[in-house]
């Protein structure tokens, strides 16, 4: 039956406080030193805490774990102080009964109307389904690897059940890096992932992005391990990058970010960590100027415009997400017309060559690359994607590889042709 106009009107108005205490994320308003003002039934709710020993009482620090913390006064509050307003950065809250809460959290500075800043509000999204969705993965793998050891028609319900599997691994696979890399004006850019193993995720990742003011940013890296916990510090990794170098675009700040993050949230139980190079492109009139750090990864190729390549060393850079503080270095080039700059993961220096089995080798690699300069970005990634397959059974690691170069001046035959 249907309910009275009245009563049905009734349910149709909001009802603003009912909103605010149990909607489905927290809210928390902190005056500028943290301490808390105001927050909502759903944020008390999960964390099993009263209102009363909480507003007045706690600080918003006092909600974190000991890494959010850290990362909360050396990151997000000067952030926060610099710009205003922080957006979906990943914390995990400690309840009263000592569990942790994934959460995204994004906080803005709210101003009277002089202009004086006089509380942060912050709004707090629980995270705990990405959680889920990494233990529904390992737990399919688990019983696909059970079902081959079953009879002929279990066998055949599992070989069905693992390309389903492999379906999602495959489409998770491709989320990992970009579908396409963006063309910076007057720069050229390439890449190639080579996928060790279709029933494994990969932990290798690259992108290319813009910075804003005609500035772009680059990495490629690799993370400890495969399967499915790789592949979440490698969508952690991707995303605390981009987002690190949207604030403060410095190679070596960025890494630092990165580095605390992957210590905060891997350093208990199974700890992971990554290589990374991190770097950031700015163009000017004679050509770009090339920032780059690394941490614990394979140093970079440069190709020049004539006919040799060389190493670019990051000295001091040490394994992503090891130590609570890491030192990271970075170096300075110019890149001109015709000049390229190669990144690539250990998957290709460490592939296995010969009826031995020998490592193929830095040297190696640097005899080879040599030989294509100059080399535009495409060229040069062709020409590595036909070597990696020359490796055949001996390349049995992803690798990804990443080019960014100058064009080389157009001759008039070129153009003619």
């Amino acid at each position: 039956m249907r309910p009275s106009d009245a009563a049905f009107n009734a349910l149709l108005e909001d009802d603003v406080e009912d909103l605010y205490e149990n909607a489905p994320c927290g809210y928390l308003s902190t005056l500028l030193d943290g301490q808390i003002a105001k927050t909502n039934t759903t944020l008390l709710r999960w964390l099993g805490r009263t209102r009363e020993e909480t507003v007045g009482r706690l600080y918003f620090s006092d909600l974190l774990t000991v890494g959010g913390k850290l990362y909360h006064e050396t990151h997000f509050a000067p952030l926060l102080r610099m710009q205003g307003e922080v957006n979906g950065i990943a914390f995990e809250l400690k309840a009263a009964d000592g569990s942790r809460l994934p959460v995204l959290i994004s906080s803005k500075v709210k101003k009277g109307s002089d202009g004086q800043a006089l509380l942060i509000r912050t709004t707090i999204v629980d995270a705990r389904d990405r959680r889920a969705y990494e233990k529904e993965l390992l737990r399919r793998r688990r019983e696909a690897e059970e079902a081959r050891a079953e009879t002929e028609r279990a066998r055949r319900e599992a070989e069905r059940d693992k390309e389903r599997l492999q379906s999602v691994l495959t489409v998770l696979q491709r989320s990992l890096v970009p579908p396409s890399l963006p063309q910076a004006p007057g720069m050229q850019t390439a890449a190639y992932y080579h996928t060790a193993s279709t029933d494994q995720l990969g932990g290798d990742f690259y992108d290319v992005f813009a910075l804003g003011d005609g500035r772009w940013g680059f990495f490629l890296g690799d993370v400890c391990g495969k399967g499915p916990e790789a592949a979440a510090v490698t969508s952690l990794t991707r995303y605390t990058l981009r987002a690190a170098a949207m604030h403060d675009a410095d190679p070596v700040a960025v890494l630092k970010t990165l580095n605390t993050v992957l210590h905060q949230h891997y350093i208990r139980g199974d700890p992971r960590y990554c290589t990374a190079i991190f770097g950031t492109l700015t163009p000017h009139d004679a050509g770009v100027t090339v920032r780059l750090a690394s941490g614990g990864h394979p140093p970079a190729i440069l190709m020049r415009a004539g006919t040799d390549a060389e190493y670019l060393p990051t000295p001091g850079g040490l394994l992503v997400g090891i130590l609570p503080e890491a030192p990271f270095r970075d170096v300075t080039r110019e890149l001109t017309a015709g000049d390229t700059l190669l990144l690539y993961t250990d998957g290709l220096t460490e592939a296995r060559i010969g009826p031995e089995g020998a490592r193929y080798g830095d040297e190696a690699l640097l005899e080879f690359t040599s030989g294509l300069a100059p080399a535009s970005p495409d060229k040069a990634v062709s020409a590595v994607t036909t070597l990696l397959e020359s490796f055949g059974d001996g390349l049995d690691d992803d690798t990804a590889v990443l080019a960014i170069g100058i064009p080389a001046p157009t001759t008039i035959d070129e153009e003619q042709t």
